[in-house]
């Protein structure tokens, strides 16, 4: 029974794991629209709010499903605590910033198991993508702020570049509670995102290396074994020789 509801939660995945990919693209993009059109007319901005919440709405009722089908619901909570938190806090308005981590945690479970095959187009995807969503998370919590100094895209891009790379130039700052959250989340995020990638690369040579250690290992058997043959050779030859000079 385990084994049978463990495989349904796996296949429920496997299934909806592209459908699921595609809305949070459509979701990265309609929120990228609302953020950057400031000449929106109020109709495009309702259409692109339904859509946000739509796309949300599908993230909401895929966790319940993963939830109605795993079997032990106590580990699965546990375990999963935080794409909870990225569903339920977002219905919070101040809050719907945190809408853009859910996208993120989509679009990772779908290539994340693809890094270390492409530890590059992988490291390099991931960082442009997590720019790019605190960029417009943060610009969309500031700019509306008359202190702030945020108030452009190209504003939140620099911000965002000198966040998450730990340099902190501090000539932009959020201002803002919701700005200061992205700027906490980014800085949390940039630091395990490096670690993530550092332990990556360092299996992979660990692996490369392991792989060249077997090839000089099986070298090395190769080499002895043509010596070996060769030995046996010669004194074959030294045994015929001696049989002609007795001859």
């Amino acid at each position: 029974m385990l084994d049978s509801d463990e495989r349904r939660l796996a296949q429920w995945e496997r299934r909806v794991e592209w459908p699921l990919t595609v809305l949070a693209v459509v979701f990265l993009v309609a929120y990228a629209w609302q953020v950057l059109d400031n000449r929106a007319t109020p109709g495009l901005h309702v259409t692109l709010e339904v859509v946000l919440w739509g796309v949300w709405l599908v993230f909401a009722l895929d966790y319940v499903a993963r939830f109605a089908l795993a079997v032990d619901k106590r580990r699965f909570f546990v375990t999963h605590v935080f794409d909870l938190l990225t569903v339920v806090l977002p219905m919070v308005r101040q809050l719907r910033v945190l809408r853009l981590i859910t996208v993120l945690k989509v679009l990772n479970r779908r290539y994340a198991g693809r890094a270390r095959r492409r530890i590059g187009v992988y490291a390099a995807g991931v960082t442009v993508l997590v720019g790019l969503c605190a960029s417009l998370a943060v610009l969309d919590a500031e700019r509306s702020h008359p202190d702030a100094t945020i108030t452009t895209f190209g504003d939140a891009a620099w911000w965002t570049l000198t966040t998450i790379s730990t340099v902190g130039y501090g000539d932009r700052y959020p201002v803002t509670w919701e700005g200061r959250l992205v700027a906490a989340l980014l800085m949390i995020g940039g630091i395990a995102l490096l670690g993530v990638i550092t332990g990556t690369i360092a299996s992979w040579l660990v692996e490369r290396l392991s792989g060249v250690e077997e090839q000089v290992v099986e070298a090395e058997q190769a080499t002895l074994a043509e010596l070996r043959s060769v030995k046996a050779e010669l004194a074959e030859l030294r045994a015929e020789l001696r049989a002609t000079k007795t001859t």
